[in-house]
């Protein structure tokens, strides 16, 4: 009986501490790639996105920063290496639909914006 409450005593707390720990992990992976987007750190961003094996285009619309998406927060924050790099790899839709969003930032990212939903 002692060996049955055991297991079940294990199995719930490994369960538990499996179902809480990807939302951990999101939480860091946002906080990390906001701090190199604010740092304009692409270098780090790339090879932090390429550990994780994650794609820009697939984390875009989850993460925000400071209330914004991603891009408008480069384009604020004046981050024009991440911010190209993230122009560059989205989608022309995500683009387009951010640039109205972006005319507010820095002028290289506008510019990059409108070349990249032009071509």
């Amino acid at each position: 009986m002692k060996k049955l409450l055991l297991v079940s005593t294990i199995t719930a707390l490994t369960l538990t501490s499996v179902v809480s720990a990807p939302k951990a992990e999101a939480a860091n992976i946002a906080q990390s790639l906001c701090e190199y987007v604010a740092a304009d750190d692409k270098k780090r961003m790339r090879s932090f996105l390429k550990a994780n094996k994650l794609k820009i285009r697939s984390i875009f619309d989850g993460i925000q920063c400071n209330g914004k998406n991603l891009l408008v927060f480069a384009a604020d924050r004046g981050s024009e290496k991440t911010g190209s790099l993230m122009i560059n790899k989205l989608p022309k839709k995500v683009v387009s639909a951010n640039l109205a969003l972006l005319q507010s930032g820095s002028q290289p990212l506008i510019d990059a914006a409108n070349e990249r939903v032009s071509s």
